[in-house]
C-alpha cells in the first residue's frame, strides 16, 4: 500500500504495469485519470471518496487539477515487485513528472 500526492497542475507519465493490478482511493483534492484497456478508453474524475481499479495491462495516466493537488492511497496485487514494473506508454497529456 502507498500514499502519494500529485501537486496542483502536475501530470504523471503514462504507464502500464507488467505484473500488478491496482486499487486507488482518492483522499483529497481533484484531478483526472485516463485509462485505456484494449479498445476501451475513458477519463474519470479523481475526487474525494472515488475508488477505481487499474487492471493488469491497462494504460493509465493521471493529473491534478490546475488549482488543487490530488492525494491517493493505492494498493497493488500482488505486492509491488520493484523497479521496472511500470512501463512507459503513450498517453493523452504531456507529462510534467518523471
Amino acid at each position: 500500500m502507498a500514499h502519494f500526492e500529485l501537486a496542483a497542475g502536475k501530470t504523471s507519465k503514462a504507464v502500464t504495469h507488467r505484473t500488478v493490478e491496482e486499487i486507488w482511493y482518492v483522499i483529497s483534492g481533484r484531478g483526472e485519470m485516463w485509462r485505456k484497456q484494449g479498445k476501451h478508453e475513458e477519463t474519470v474524475a479523481l475526487v474525494p471518496g472515488a475508488c477505481l481499479t487499474i487492471p493488469l495491462g491497462t494504460h493509465f495516466q493521471f493529473r491534478a487539477s490546475a488549482t488543487e493537488a490530488v492525494s491517493v492511497v493505492a494498493v497493488t496485487m500482488p505486492p509491488w515487485p520493484g523497479e521496472g514494473e511500470a512501463v512507459a506508454v503513450a498517453g493523452p497529456w504531456q507529462a510534467t513528472e518523471p
